[in-house]
């Protein structure tokens, strides 16, 4: 299968990332979002992204422009069935993904592969919820896309051997990355083990062992960490964290994955880290630490 044009659903933190990334790979890629407003803010978050890159010199002032020329936006789903592949970033609520793939299995041909980029759902479920299950398979990405090279292939039970072999190449081969095959559990890898190091660090932030910027100093000095877990935490949305190990606590039922105290309490005052402007640390509307 030739890849030219790939759908991406939600302009969000990864739908924003996800559609620089394949834009800069030389993909077309067709943004969906619900409405005019929210489209418009994805759009000034991805030219926030390009000019930092301009900046520093990592980009041209034409890459950008090639970059932003590739994706398409749009509030319409019914754009999607000309694209080879349609990547879902919405928010993760799973009665919100079944009631969106449900309207993509309608509109779509049967032989689109249907993505998800959730980082705990049942791939299973969702493809329940179609009635061509064999073409529903994860892709999860990690924030942020352009720099993470790793990418989580999830098969659910009814996901093809053709599905999977095909959005395998899609990987390695048109966006270069590496992939990993997950057999489908809540969390997968990725997430189940670093939102239990996040939970872990805001049990021992609560308890006062020491401060947020020493706890994260310890595991980015400590252990080479890109960042420390609670800036982390922030990058990837507090509410994000939360709902993921709420989801977790539930499929698994240990007391391991129960979110703490602190981190619910930040969530319920609003502190939801890098795109609220504040959670453990604070930040500028550019995303960078204050």
């Amino acid at each position: 299968m030739q890849y030219k044009k790939i759908g991406v659903i939600g302009g969000g933190t990864m739908g924003q990332g996800i559609a620089e990334m394949l834009a800069a790979k030389g993909l077309e890629v067709v943004l969906v979002e619900k409405d005019n407003e929210r489209m418009e803010h994805s759009w000034a978050m991805i030219e926030l992204s390009l000019d930092k890159q301009l900046e520093k010199w990592a980009i041209t002032g034409a890459e950008k422009k090639l970059v932003l020329s590739r994706i398409h936006k749009t509030t319409d789903l019914k754009e999607l069935p000309s694209c080879h592949m349609v990547i879902e970033t919405i928010s993760e609520d799973l009665d919100l993904k079944k009631s969106l793939f449900r309207k993509l299995d309608e509109i779509c041909g049967p032989d689109l592969i249907l993505t998800s980029n959730t980082s705990t759902l049942s791939l299973t479920e969702l493809g329940a919820s179609t009635k061509h299950p064999e073409r529903v398979i994860g892709l999860h990405f990690i924030h942020p896309v352009a720099k993470i090279d790793l990418v989580e292939i999830i098969r659910g039970l009814k996901t093809s051997e053709d599905t999977y072999m095909l959005t395998r190449r899609f990987v390695e081969d048109v966006i270069q990355k590496t992939a990993i095959k997950v057999y489908e559990s809540p969390g997968f890898v990725t997430s189940r083990l670093i939102c239990l190091l996040i939970n872990e660090a805001v049990h021992t932030l609560a308890e006062r062992v020491a401060s947020a910027e020493d706890i994260d100093l310890a595991m980015r000095k400590g252990y080479e960490f890109r960042h420390g877990p609670l800036e982390m935490a922030d990058r990837f949305g507090l509410d994000s964290v939360l709902a993921a190990l709420d989801r977790m606590f539930r499929e698994f039922g240990e007391l391991k994955y129960r979110p703490s105290f602190l981190l619910k309490q930040m969530v319920h005052a609003g502190h939801l880290g890098v795109k609220t402007g504040e959670g453990f640390f604070r930040y500028d509307k550019e995303g960078d630490r204050m």
